[in-house]
């Protein structure tokens, strides 16, 4: 039951998210994602979506989507070991591993359970083994929520953790040459692709020299980078030159490709078959459904096909954060689609956001937790179906609002 213990915690809680200026309030769109899309009557901007190359809404993807429920049904009703695996998952899945550079794929119903998945299998004990064992995971701080949840399903006297400020390779080296010497089971490099706050990419070069010459795991959780980074959109590792060099990627279908559901692993095939076997956040779960696999297939025909969509977010992107710079607007550095405005205040950026849905603009105010406290900001993803004039009229509201 609900006591009054319970609701008075439920909502002094709540109180105190809004007195801080950290309430999320969830905004009800008219229609499919797009650059522009109706709120309330009203036509606004779209910059809070991961729909970097346009496709949530695109004909093509849809008409698989159709076709492969047509053919597959709506749902599997089952989990993938018992009657969930259908063709289209078997094809799929060596669909993205020849994408993605790696010699297999597992999906999962979302990345966010691919890494919860990965990590509870990697770290914890093997099958009927009793024996002792520790290992290390080294994560950059900036990594996402998903990763960060997952280390929790890890058994607490079988890990240790060590946290390297975003991106400081120095700190990392540091933590690795200190525990040379400790009998660890395992080590394993944890970083994102692209930083999904600020919208930055990790070295990704210097931390596979790193992995090798400390003999440690590196994983790339590359949610935002496939589809955006790289030439043919392969995602960060090919945009540095590292496709087929990283022992573990995870990523999704969710942004970029297509914007819909379903993750995936992808790494060496016996680590692949070992989640199959082991992987609760697989075994328990419905394999994603057929219309989505289908479009997913669709949409790697498109990015296959033409990368003109790679290109455009690409400039957009760069032709965005230009302008801001330009109107000393305070941004970070970096070459993806997110770009985030830094305010600082939390209630700044929560009201700064507000004033601009009203002038049309939508964009998301973010602060801790999902950000370091203190360090808010509003973050404009950027779309390869945003015009020019979309962009501008952007920042022009933006210079217009900040000051006020």
């Amino acid at each position: 039951m609900y006591t009054k213990k319970l609701i008075d915690f439920i909502e002094g809680d709540l109180k105190a998210i809004k007195d801080n200026g950290k309430y999320k309030n969830e905004r009800a769109i008219e229609g499919a994602q797009g650059a522009h899309v109706s709120v309330g009557g009203k036509d606004v901007i779209m910059f809070a979506s991961n729909n970097y190359l346009g496709l949530a809404n695109h004909p093509k993807l849809i008409a698989a989507a159709k076709e492969g429920m047509d053919k597959f049904g709506f749902g599997t009703a089952s989990v993938r070991f018992l009657s969930g695996t259908q063709t289209i998952h078997a094809e799929l899945e060596k669909r993205i591993a020849k994408f993605i550079g790696t010699e297999d794929v597992i999906l999962y119903s979302t990345n966010f359970m691919s890494n919860l998945g990965l990590f509870a299998t990697l770290v914890n004990e093997p099958f009927g083994s009793t024996e002792p064992y520790k290992d290390v995971i080294y994560s950059d701080a900036n990594n996402h929520a998903s990763i960060i949840d997952a280390f929790k399903l890890c058994k607490k006297e079988n890990l240790d953790k060590r946290i390297y400020k975003g991106g400081d390779i120095a700190m990392l080296e540091q933590f690795l040459e200190e525990d040379k010497e400790k009998n660890y089971r395992n080590k394993i490099i944890v970083t994102d692709g692209i930083f999904s706050m600020e919208g930055v990419a990790a070295n990704l070069p210097k931390l596979a020299l790193l992995a090798e010459k400390y003999e440690a795991l590196l994983f790339v959780d590359d949610a935002h980078g496939v589809g955006v980074m790289g030439e043919t959109g392969r995602g960060t590792p090919e945009a540095q030159g590292m496709l087929g060099k990283i022992d573990v990627i995870s990523g999704t279908l969710g942004k970029a490709l297509g914007g819909a559901i379903g993750g995936y692993v992808g790494g060496r095939k016996s680590l692949i078959d070992l989640l199959r076997q082991k992987s609760r956040t697989y075994l328990f779960s419905n394999a994603v459904p057929a219309s989505i696999a289908n479009a997913g297939l669709a949409a790697f025909d498109l990015l296959e096909g033409d990368t003109s969509l790679t290109q455009k977010v690409k400039e957009n992107a760069a032709y965005f954060r230009k302008k801001l710079e330009e109107n000393n607007l305070p941004t970070l550095n970096g070459n993806h689609a997110i770009v985030p405005l830094m305010i600082g205040d939390a209630t700044k950026a929560q009201e700064l956001s507000k004033k601009l849905f009203e002038n049309g603009i939508y964009a998301i105010a973010l602060s801790f937790p999902v950000v370091p406290e203190g360090e808010a900001r509003i973050r404009f993803q950027v779309s390869a179906l945003h015009t020019q004039k979309d962009l501008d009229e952007t920042v022009e509201k933006i210079v217009e609002l900040y000051h006020k």
